[in-house]
């Protein structure tokens, strides 16, 4: 339960952060980015799951660089259900949603988000 409340906070730190370098990618709180979360992860499971699914061949053909249209199909959509979470153009969308798979890359690298066996 405590991994994914850490999990939780670093997302909507992570949505933050993005907030700040891309323009047109706009959070105004903690509070809107940690509904903001629950959102996107909702979508993802659901919605961005079937749609990897089907176009999954086109996945493989681009190594994965279509999976980044679709999660920035999941972030502008789940803008428009989030009270002070705004991406304004699809462009804004797809670099958000690259710059939060590279912050989920550095957050799994330096090992913070990484599962620890005891």
């Amino acid at each position: 339960m405590l991994r994914l409340l850490l999990h939780w906070i670093l997302n909507a730190l992570a949505l933050l952060i993005v907030s700040h370098f891309v323009e047109g990618f706009h959070v105004s709180s903690l509070i809107s980015a940690l509904i903001a979360v629950i959102i996107i992860g909702l979508f993802n499971a659901t919605l961005g799951l079937f749609l990897k699914i089907i176009t999954l061949p086109l996945g493989i053909l681009t190594f994965g660089v279509f999976f980044l249209v679709i999660n920035a199909v999941i972030l502008w959509f789940s803008s428009q259900f989030v009270p002070g979470f705004a991406v304004t153009t699809f462009g804004a969308a797809f670099w958000g949603a690259l710059a939060l798979a590279v912050l989920h890359l550095l957050f799994g690298f330096l090992g913070i988000s990484k599962k620890r066996h005891s």
